[in-house]
């Protein structure tokens, strides 16, 4: 594939930096496949994914559906799972578009401002999320704050259970991995605080549900939590009652 002939192209996970500086140097459009983009029933999505695979990875084919792209990149390595080396097969036979199949094991550490600085929540995963279509670091890193609650994990469908948090909040897990551009390092992803009260949450159907719920119990005070496509009202009242409960400021 030639690059210089892209102009809009889809990620799937986090592609190594290398794919990164080369679609960032010919200034091609990089659509993060993984967001919800398209407002269209999921149940489209039925024909080609089972309903048990997580709500990313059936995002990620409803934003397919509709986008017009020149190429994806998708991530199958250990930074991302095997259900998106399983997408990625049928992505290929949807779509008359060239499917690349990526691993990501770059080891380089870009480091985890955004992470542990004082800010809205959601803003924060906003900002680590955007991340993954720049090779460059943050021109502006937050000062770091002292958290006074956690989040480990994924970074949801939903974003609207992010609200319920103060902005003391570090985000742990997976989106760390994902900030400091380091996908498959499986030991910042073990990484926990066992001195705040930690929310640690998987997307419903995914693999890592079994580390999010193996964590918490190993946590003094951490919660179990997972959510198919939206975050309902139970899922957000467990939130909002655990954070309470362990006097968390909100």
């Amino acid at each position: 594939m030639i690059f210089k002939e892209l102009k809009e192209i889809g990620i799937v996970g986090m592609p190594p930096l290398a794919i990164i500086k080369k679609l960032n140097a010919n200034s091609i459009t990089i659509h993060d496949l993984d967001t919800p983009m398209i407002k269209a029933d999921m149940e489209l999505t039925a024909p080609y994914l089972p309903r048990v695979y997580c709500a990313i990875l059936r995002t990620v084919v409803l934003n397919a559906l509709h986008l017009t792209l020149d190429a994806i990149y998708i991530d199958v390595g250990t930074g991302k799972c095997d259900c998106a080396l399983h997408t990625a097969t049928v992505l290929e036979d949807m779509l008359d578009i060239p499917v690349h199949r990526t691993r990501n094991d770059d080891t380089t550490a870009f480091g985890n401002p955004i992470s542990r600085s004082q800010m809205d929540l959601l803003r924060k995963f906003e900002r680590i999320t955007e991340g993954v279509k720049t090779a460059a670091k943050p021109n502006d890193p937050a000062p770091a704050c002292t958290p006074t609650a956690g989040f480990w994990g994924v970074p949801p469908r939903d974003f609207t259970m992010l609200e319920l948090f103060p902005d003391t909040t570090h985000i742990y897990g997976w989106t760390r991995c994902m900030e400091n551009k380091t996908p498959a390092d499986h030991e910042l992803e073990l990484h926990f605080n066992p001195d705040v009260p930690t929310v640690f949450y998987a997307q419903s159907f995914c693999a890592k549900t079994a580390l999010a719920r193996h964590l918490a119990l190993k946590h003094p005070h951490g919660l179990y939590l997972d959510s198919d496509v939206t975050a309902g009202g139970s899922a957000k009242a467990k939130i909002q009652a655990f954070l309470e409960l362990s006097g968390v400021k909100l």
